[in-house]
């Protein structure tokens, strides 16, 4: 792996399966040693719950220690520039930077200006490399393997980065990938980003014999302009009961969370025996203590 984790795009297969089968064995709760010295630091200029608990838990487990600075908590809100911002972390010497930012590239600018490992926990609408490897632990949790699988990830595609580290990992692996949503929202050129990818604007065409159905968040905080009316978006593209019977019968339900219940998935299908989502809260945990102990483990 190389120093950090900015994406999931440079990894090679070989590297992803080494982090999901570690992660495997840290889904037993533990307490370890190996990185009893070192300090991560998770920099996080946008509100998350799941990520950065999960973080600072994954630390502690494996005996570092964690600080977490958030941008309404910090000098940011007196207006520090980010390159002000590194240079005070790389004075406090920390072992990684945990980093999510509302800018496409941000923590890969940090890359460049600091021999800390940087990881992304999210950085605009570009990639969140963390979520696509707990959602593919989450999966083989349940499947002997993602070669083959049907996946289908509808809802605002053009504003997730959530979609795209899934796609661009769930490729690797020969996923037969089906992208859903309104027009507005689905990018033509997502077909051109990995093999095997193809775009759908009929909910129920997309998640016809799916294995796996993964709803996306409507980011309407990303939005200059409504790309959707509101009241009209559940009707075509909120997941409900009746589309659960178009899918396979053992089908996965996913969403990254945080989840808006009525708008892009029904409280009957979020609570349902099909919904693996709080198993991806948990599997967070996981996989982001295998990611933390593949940088800073030596």
């Amino acid at each position: 792996m190389p120093v950090g984790l900015l994406g999931i795009e440079k990894l090679e297969r070989a590297e992803i399966e080494a982090i999901l089968d570690r992660a495997r064995e840290f889904q037993t709760p533990k307490r370890l040693d190996s990185l009893r010295g070192k300090l991560v630091v998770n920099l996080f200029y946008e509100a998350s719950t799941r990520t950065r608990t999960s973080f600072e838990i994954a630390a502690k487990r494996l005996g570092a220690d964690s600080v977490s600075i958030t941008a309404s908590g910090s000098s940011v809100s007196k207006g520090e520039s980010l390159v002000d911002t590194l240079n005070t972390l790389a004075a406090m010497r920390p072992s990684a930077i945990v980093m999510r930012h509302s800018a496409s590239g941000a923590p890969h600018f940090l890359a460049r200006h600091l021999d800390t490992p940087i990881i992304n926990a999210g950085d605009g609408t570009h990639e969140h490399p963390t979520q696509a490897l707990l959602d593919a632990r989450t999966i083989l949790d349940r499947r002997d393997s993602l070669e083959g699988l049907r996946v289908a990830i509808i809802g605002d595609i053009a504003h997730s980065r959530v979609a795209r580290s899934n796609i661009y990992l769930l490729a690797k692996f020969g996923v037969d990938l089906v992208v859903c949503g309104p027009a507005s929202l689905v990018p033509a050129e997502l077909s051109r980003m990995a093999k095997g990818v193809t775009i759908s604007y009929d909910i129920r065409e997309a998640i016809r014999d799916a294995d796996v159905i993964m709803m996306l968040r409507v980011q309407l905080e990303r939005q200059h302009e409504a790309a959707f009316p509101a009241g009209e978006y559940f009707q075509f593209y909120g997941l409900r009961l009746e589309h659960l019977e178009l899918a396979k019968p053992d089908v996965l339900v996913m969403h990254p969370g945080p989840i808006n219940r009525g708008r892009e998935i029904s409280s009957e299908v979020a609570d349902s025996q099909r919904s693996v989502i709080l198993n991806q809260v948990e599997n967070g945990v996981a996989v982001r203590m295998a990611v933390l102990e593949r940088i800073l483990a030596c």
